[in-house]
């Protein structure tokens, strides 16, 4: 079989995974997402070893996340997330300093170098907000008090997440340095700034100049050359590539034709998004936890991933109230693809291990899936408006 047909077979089989899982999960009432993560562990490597990962496979859920967070990203009012930004910031704070002091501690207890407790750390930290986001946007909570605090920390999450890990990857290589993090941070808060004031400013004062150029005659390909763009610019500067994403899709939500490009994005992200869920699935690799100390790591490493992060975005948020900020705390755990990408971003820098690479993989995974089940009825508690939208 040449390449392209074990392309094109690839993935075939993980999309049709994905999506079968979420055919049987909605059948029985449970969130969709756990339904393609788990048609990716099927068929992956830990069962039944169909479904390899390749960079064209991988290449597939990384546009399919980056569509995720640029949909999200149209759907977020740049007004409402300013409303709750006091809030967001403490949550997004405190949601980084708990787990990177326990990742720290713990790696300090194992005995681990500096640079691996850090990686520890830096995996902890972030969140995925592309899980939390397709969760609440089943429920139609998206647009909630507390679903804009949870968009809004969790993209405080990963800017710092991604700060942690440069300065990880440095000690790592033994040429970190405080310029180069202070022009990382630099670089960030300009490229937020730049894109988010200047970006709004001129669709506010032209909505309708998606449409403008005559090859657009709807706004789709305006807003997908923007998307790719500032998802590049963010992945070039040293950020995650979903955070430009996320940023593009707010300001064309500033457009007049903001409905429009919904409608025309949602298909292509139906097809692309379910290959990203399918390709977490897939990095559960059974055979390395096989060892009871290993099983004993993960599941310290998971419990410390829940309990950190929860109780960080909780005290956080809690002048918004219990039942709030218990919502936003659950919605803050999982690590997902931003997880997995530090633990492949230490493993291929020789910082961590393949076993300790498995350990945080597995953490990742897990704490993807223990989220959605509960979301539901903390999101009926706390949002009841918003939870009979769909």
């Amino acid at each position: 079989m040449d390449h392209l047909a074990t392309t094109l077979t690839q993935l075939f089989v993980i999309l049709l995974a994905a999506k079968i899982g979420d055919e049987v999960f909605k059948r029985i009432g449970q969130p969709v997402l756990i339904g393609e993560i788990l048609g990716g562990v099927v068929v992956g490597p830990a069962v039944l070893g169909i479904y390899q990962i390749t960079p064209e496979t991988e290449l597939f859920a990384e546009i399919g996340v980056v569509l995720l967070l640029f949909q999200v990203g149209v759907e977020t009012r740049i007004g409402d997330l300013l409303r709750v930004g006091g809030t967001a910031a403490a949550v997004g704070v405190l949601g980084v300093v708990l787990p990177l002091g326990a990742g720290l501690a713990l790696g300090s207890a194992l005995g681990y170098p500096i640079e691996v407790s850090v990686l520890l750390g830096a995996a902890l930290t972030a969140t995925s907000v592309g899980i939390t986001a397709r969760v609440l946007g089943e429920l139609g909570a998206l647009a909630s008090h507390a679903g804009r605090v949870i968009l809004g920390a969790a993209v405080i999450d990963d800017v710092l997440a991604m700060l942690i890990l440069a300065f990880a990857t440095g000690l790592a290589a033994g040429d970190v340095s405080t310029g180069q993090l202070a022009t990382l941070v630099g670089l960030a808060a300009a490229f937020i700034g730049i894109v988010l004031v200047v970006g709004t400013r001129v669709l506010r004062s032209r909505p309708a100049i998606l449409t403008v150029p005559e090859f657009a005659a709807t706004p789709f390909l305006p807003g997908m050359i923007l998307m790719l763009g500032l998802a590049a610019l963010a992945a070039v500067i040293g950020l995650a590539a979903i955070i430009g994403a996320f940023l593009a899709g707010m300001v064309v939500g500033e457009s007049s034709e903001r409905h429009a490009l919904e409608v025309e994005v949602a298909p292509v992200a139906a097809f692309f998004t379910p290959f990203f869920f399918g390709f977490i699935g897939a990095q559960v690799d059974l055979t390395a936890l096989a060892d009871p100390l290993t099983i004993a790591l993960l599941a310290a490493l998971t419990a410390l991933a829940v309990a950190t992060k929860f109780i960080g975005a909780f005290l956080g948020s809690i002048r918004l109230g219990r039942q709030r900020a218990a919502l936003i705390g659950w919605g803050m755990i999982p690590r997902g693809e931003v997880g997995i990408v530090i633990a492949g971003l230490g493993l291929g820098a020789g910082a961590i291990s393949g076993q300790l690479y498995s350990v945080v993989v597995g953490m990742a995974v897990l704490t993807t899936l223990l989220v959605p089940p509960l979301m539901g009825p903390l999101v009926r508690v706390a949002e009841p408006e918003s939870s009979g939208q769909r």
